[in-house]
């Protein structure tokens, strides 16, 4: 099995076992889903043309929901915590699972971190103690993860 396939197969691991993490740990959040639909996006008026910086070599296709859902995973973790959700490090442990599985690279692996910690930090300046609205964005986040999750593993990714 080459390099290239074992980060594949660890990777659709981590986001399999991520899965079952955020559809497990909210319960309710499959009640909220059919509850509450989403507005219809507001029309954009469209943006100059730029030119993009040449994509670095350690970039992948899938990054930007990999980034995502980094920082989906640090508010996650703050969050539950704050709320009395008793998991100790399951989701530092589900992002430590991605890096090992996508952070080839020095760099990589510190942009992954800094998405985490944006998330985790966000959160922990906004939250001092658990609300409502706090509990609102858990549930968001969960299904905002699990649905880049399930998008990413259809992916191939």
């Amino acid at each position: 099995m080459t390099n290239r396939n074992l980060r594949h197969r660890r990777l659709a691991c981590a986001l399999f076992a991520l899965l079952l993490c955020l559809v497990w740990a909210d319960p309710l959040a499959a009640q909220n889903r059919q509850r509450r639909q989403a507005p219809p996006p507001a029309a954009q008026p469209a943006a100059p043309a730029r030119v993009l910086p040449a994509p670095s070599p350690d970039d992948r296709p899938y990054d930007d929901k990999l980034l995502r859902l980094s920082e989906i995973l640090g508010a996650i973790h703050y969050l539950r915590e704050l709320c009395g959700a008793d998991e100790g490090q399951l989701w530092r442990q589900q992002m430590k699972e991605i890096i090992k599985a996508e952070g080839t690279t020095a760099i990589r692996r510190a942009k992954l971190v800094k998405e985490f910690n944006k998330g985790y930090r966000g959160f922990r300046r906004t939250y001092r103690s658990c609300t409502r609205s706090a509990k609102v964005a858990i549930g968001r986040f969960l299904e905002e993860g699990e649905q880049i999750s399930k998008a990413m593993l259809a992916e191939g990714r």
